[in-house]
């Protein structure tokens, strides 16, 4: 996928998660989409990125 960071165990790109979201779709419809794709790897994704935000308020 040109290097592009992939679900472990799949060619889809985690940023089709977030393409996703943004445009109106639920967890449960990707994971429909997307039937490789484990909701323990969509929460564990959306937990990084929630606290890579958090931290990023954090930074001085």
């Amino acid at each position: 996928m040109s290097g592009a960071p992939c679900f472990y165990g799949t060619r889809v790109p985690i940023k089709s998660l977030f393409d996703h979201l943004s445009g109106g779709d639920t967890v449960d419809q990707f994971l429909d989409y997307f039937p490789g794709v484990q909701r323990e790897q969509v929460v564990a994704v959306l937990e990084l990125a929630l606290a890579g935000i958090v931290n990023l308020g954090t930074a001085a």
